[in-house]
């Protein structure tokens, strides 16, 4: 299949409004990235390496990769400052077919999925800090209509609530954090010994094994490329704002995991599954418990209206490209927003929350998604040699930072088909059926604007 020639995309998509500064732009990189599993999930970690200094390694490595990622997203948005980003890069440096089958993947499942999941994450917690005795399913459902709600009022209303929502997770972490060093002894960080058996190949696999959850919690800083049609000064603001927003993010999952490490030991953090509540229960006691799952509420909260906010931009660049259904790129003349890519989403996320099929959802798409990362970081290479007057930002150490992220990416996805083939190939399935669909698409919507 030859590429089409690159759609001419004016750097204004027609209706959309640019109204985010540099502020809104890093609180959504942030809020793309912060979600709950910060507060639950680094027991993985202490599980694959047993020491403090390797613990604090793989989440410093983790950042540094996530931080690679945004040098690479921070030059593809200097030089498309586009509505839809991730989406836009994929069409313009490789295939138009190829961008669809990451905007319907992500629409189908990487998404709504992901939202869905954390929807049901945020129910659990608001439900035990409420003590209302309601169904899990119907309070995410509630909480996505809320916030598709929210989004439809304006980009602006939609970021101020996800900004709003990030900072308070941040300063639920920063209490956290605060706590373990006030009340939490003079118990150091051992640093001593920094392996727990000789240098070999097992210890780099089981360093390997721990990246992954670390990668994936860093997971979401390229969703703020989505708005690049809503940017001022898009060109300049995108790439700071995620190099801001990495940054910020690197400090503060730091930082929580020392308060983990100093407040309950590498076998102590690896023996319990909900590591932000053993911490401020053991310093605070119940109160501190209560406080914690407020704070991981605010935080899942936070991270849904960021996928509410930014996803939608992509199916609006589909439709947008006559290669998904027309009305999808409908932008309501006062709001000036995308509301019926913002519904289709929330109506999507919803389903599947209602339906209880999140877990799987989220399953069979993880190594597509890195996929994806590795294709969106090598349509750099292709866009750089298209055009050599250069961009207002570049990717420092290019080519071998962009060639070490691309195989970051890959081999998290050698290792997921590895070691779950079955889910690995379903999410493969739905992505590959995404190419027929486009067919079908371009097809009619290329016959109805000839007539």
């Amino acid at each position: 299949m030859q590429p089409e020639k690159p759609s001419a995309l004016p750097v204004h998509s027609a209706g959309l409004a640019r109204q985010l500064g540099l502020f809104g732009t890093t609180m959504a990189v942030m809020g793309g990235i912060i979600g709950a599993g910060i507060f639950i999930n680094p027991y993985l970690v202490a599980q694959r390496v047993h020491t403090s200094t390797l613990i604090l390694a793989v989440w410093i490595a983790g950042g540094l990769i996530a931080l690679l990622g945004g040098f690479i997203y921070a030059e593809l948005a200097a030089r498309l400052p586009v509505v839809g980003g991730q989406y836009a890069y994929l069409r313009e440096a490789l295939h138009p077919s190829v961008a669809f089958m990451y905007g319907w993947v992500l629409l189908l499942v990487i998404q709504t999925g992901g939202m869905a999941a954390v929807a049901v994450t945020f129910a659990r917690y608001f439900i035990e800090v409420t003590g209302w005795s309601m169904n899990d399913s119907v309070v995410a459902a509630s909480a996505l209509g809320l916030l598709t709600a929210i989004n439809c009022l304006g980009v602006r209303a939609g970021s101020r609530v996800q900004a709003m929502m990030t900072l308070t997770a941040i300063g639920a972490i920063a209490v956290l954090v605060v706590c373990s060093f006030a009340f939490g002894g003079t118990s150091p960080i051992s640093l001593r010994p920094m392996f727990d058996e000789p240098a070999s190949m097992n210890l780099l696999l089981a360093f390997g094994a721990a990246m992954t959850p670390v990668l994936f919690a860093y997971g979401g800083w390229q969703t703020s490329s989505f708005l690049g049609g809503e940017v001022r000064d898009a060109h300049r603001t995108l790439p700071r704002g995620l190099i801001l927003g990495v940054l910020g993010v690197i400090v503060v999952y730091t930082a929580v995991n020392v308060a983990y490490v100093r407040a309950l030991g590498p076998a102590g953090l690896a023996a319990t599954s909900t590591p932000a509540s053993s911490v401020m229960g053991t310093l605070l006691g119940p109160r501190g418990a209560q406080f914690i799952a407020g704070g991981i509420a605010f935080s899942a909260f936070g991270f849904l209206a960021q996928s509410m906010l930014t996803a939608p931009r992509v199916y609006f660049a589909m439709a947008e490209d006559r290669v998904f259904v027309q009305s999808v790129a409908w932008v309501h003349p006062k709001t000036h927003v995308p509301v019926v890519a913002i519904a289709l989403q929330g109506l999507w996320a919803m389903a599947i929350a209602l339906t209880g099929t999140y877990a799987q959802v989220v399953n069979y798409v993880v190594a597509m998604d890195c996929i994806f990362f590795a294709l969106t970081a090598a349509c750099l290479f292709v866009l750089r040699r298209r055009d050599q007057s250069g961009a207002d930002y570049r990717v420092p150490g290019h080519p071998w930072t962009t060639l070490l992220f691309i195989i970051a990416q890959l081999l998290v996805v050698v290792s997921t088909f590895a070691h779950d083939p079955t889910r690995s190939l379903i999410g493969l399935a739905i992505a590959l059926a995404g190419l027929p669909a486009y067919l079908f698409w371009r097809a009619r919507n290329s016959t109805g604007a000839q007539r």
